[in-house]
């Protein structure tokens, strides 16, 4: 169980974060969504470390972690792909998936690099090439095979499928659902296409200006067209 509980994070005068309280239930994907400048990029980097909160608390598996680096925050179990597909260019498919695994979960087996191959076959094939020579889809699957090589308990998600084809899309999320349904990972999802997200979501965490609006079921969220018209944008 991943919880946050009456989390608040400000800039300076703007509040981003304003009392977000949800529990993400293990083995399940749960979607955090909204319109842009809901919070969701922060609630992001503030559970995994990179921004400090004013109060509240962040809990993996029952164990405080609030405020905790974002370095540490792999050896505990969490794993963070951020916007932007962060891969390092300059470094071969390999050697990147190699630096992912340095951050492996304290006490977890070492994760073989030909899993990674398995679930997304292209990198294995091009395994040699370097990752600015990679497209943007598979630059995506790089960045999820490389935070798996930790071994989480949780994968947190930001936006992956920003400015990728409707075919890549589907691809990692299925591949995202089969990894909770086979292997029961825990994923934080924030998305803006938030159809896509509630297709293979367990949960669904609605937020509206740094507030939570609504948790619920994805099915039921994906069905109430009110909500749908009023938040998500479909």
């Amino acid at each position: 169980m991943f919880e946050v509980k009456d989390l608040v994070t400000r800039y300076g005068p703007v509040t981003a974060l304003n009392g977000v309280s949800f529990a993400a239930p293990q083995g399940k994907v749960t979607a955090v969504l909204g319109a842009n400048g809901a919070g969701k990029t922060t609630l992001l980097r503030t559970v995994s470390g990179l921004v400090k909160p004013e109060s509240g608390q962040v809990l993996l598996a029952g164990r405080d972690v609030t405020g905790t680096v974002a370095e540490v925050m792999s050896g505990l179990g969490m794993s963070h792909v951020p916007e932007g597909r962060g891969a390092i260019a300059e470094l071969t498919i390999e050697e990147n998936l190699r630096l992912g695994a340095m951050g492996r979960r304290k006490g977890a087996e070492k994760v073989p690099i030909e899993r990674v191959y398995d679930m997304f076959p292209i990198l294995g094939h091009r395994r040699a090439m370097r990752a600015h020579q990679l497209s943007g889809g598979e630059r995506q699957m790089l960045v999820v095979g490389r935070a798996l090589m930790a071994a989480p308990q949780l994968l947190v998600l930001d936006e992956p499928s920003l400015g990728l084809a409707p075919r890549i899309v589907a691809q990692i999320f299925q591949m995202l659902r089969d990894l909770v349904d086979t292997q029961g990972l825990t994923v934080l999802l924030v998305e803006q296409n938030a159809r896509s997200a509630l297709s293979i979501a367990d949960l669904g965490v609605v937020l509206n200006l740094g507030r939570v609006v609504v948790t619920d079921a994805a099915a039921k969220l994906a069905a109430d067209e009110q909500l749908r018209h009023a938040y998500l944008g479909f």
